[in-house]
C-alpha cells in the first residue's frame, strides 16, 4: 500500500460518504478534493454545485476557491448566488443535496460555530461567520463536516451557534422548523464520527489507521460511544491514484 497523508485519508473517507446521484454543495479546500474524488470512486452521477452559481461543473482542474473561474468549466449553468441557494432549498432537489461544511467548534449534536470563540461581545477570536453555512445546514438533506480533531474544537457546548446540527437532540430540528436530515458524518484527521439514529448524539464510527478509539476520545471535551468503532479501511492504490493524478496532480490542496 502506498504511503498517504492525513489530508488524503480525510478526502477519501469523505468521498466514500457521497452517494451516486447526490448533489454536492461544495466549498473551498478539502471539500473540493472529496467531491471530485467521489465522482471517480463512488458517485459518478453526482452533481457538484458552488455557491457562486456554477452547477454541474466538470472540473478538469481543481479550483483554488469557489470564485475561481475553473469552477465554471463545462458547467450546465453559470448563474449566481441566489440561484445556487434556491436550488439547495428547493423541496424537490434539496432532498438530494449533501452539503460539505467546516467550523471552528462542534458539539455532540453536530451544532457548528464559525463566528466567535469566547463571549460574543468580547471574543478571544472572531471568525468570518456563517458565509452561507447556516443556510446549508438548515435546508440541505444532510451534511458532512470536516474538522481538526482537538479538544478546543470538539467542545461540550459551542460558544456561538452559527449553523444548526441536531440542536438539542432527536426532535430539535423539527421543533425549529428545519428541513433535511441534519449532519450525517464528521471527518477529522483522526476519525470518522457518525450520529446515532435515535439520540442524534455523535459516536465513533471509525478511527484512522495508526490511532486508537481512546486517542480519539482524548482529543474531545465530551464522551462518545466507542462500541461501534472499527478501524477505517485505508485508501486503496486506485483511490490514491485518483486523488494524486486526476483530482489534484499539482498538489494545490493535497500539499507536498
Amino acid at each position: 500500500m502506498p504511503d498517504y497523508n492525513a489530508r488524503e485519508l480525510m478526502a477519501v473517507a469523505a468521498a466514500r460518504k457521497i452517494n451516486d446521484g447526490e448533489i454536492v454543495f461544495c466549498g473551498t479546500g478539502i471539500s473540493m478534493l472529496a467531491a471530485m474524488a467521489a465522482k471517480h470512486i463512488s458517485a459518478p452521477n453526482s452533481i457538484i454545485i458552488f455557491e457562486t452559481g456554477a452547477i454541474d461543473s466538470q472540473l478538469e482542474e481543481i479550483p483554488m476557491a469557489v470564485g475561481d473561474p475553473r469552477v465554471m468549466y463545462g458547467a450546465s449553468s453559470n448563474t449566481g448566488l441566489a440561484d445556487s441557494f434556491a436550488l439547495m432549498q428547493n423541496r424537490t432537489t434539496g432532498r438530494h443535496v449533501v452539503g460539505i461544511l467546516g467550523a471552528a467548534q462542534i458539539d455532540k449534536f453536530g451544532n457548528l460555530n464559525s463566528t466567535v470563540v469566547g463571549d460574543y461581545a468580547h471574543p478571544k477570536v472572531r471568525f468570518s461567520g456563517s458565509g452561507g453555512a447556516a443556510d446549508v445546514a438548515s435546508f440541505v438533506d444532510r451534511t458532512i463536516i470536516f474538522m481538526q480533531h482537538e479538544r478546543r474544537k470538539f467542545v461540550s457546548k459551542v460558544d456561538y451557534l452559527t449553523s444548526p446540527g441536531w440542536l438539542d437532540g432527536p426532535a430539535g430540528r423539527r421543533r425549529a422548523g428545519l428541513t433535511g436530515s441534519g449532519p450525517s458524518a464528521v471527518i477529522s484527521n483522526l476519525a470518522v464520527m457518525g450520529f446515532d439514529a435515535d439520540s442524534r448524539e455523535m459516536f465513533l464510527e471509525a478511527y484512522f489507521p495508526g490511532t486508537t478509539p481512546q486517542a480519539v476520545l482524548d482529543h474531545m471535551e465530551f464522551s462518545v460511544d466507542l462500541s461501534r468503532a472499527r478501524e477505517l479501511e485505508p485508501p486503496t492504490a486506485a483511490e490514491l491514484k485518483i486523488l494524486r493524478e486526476i483530482v489534484d496532480p499539482q498538489r494545490l490542496i493535497l500539499g507536498g
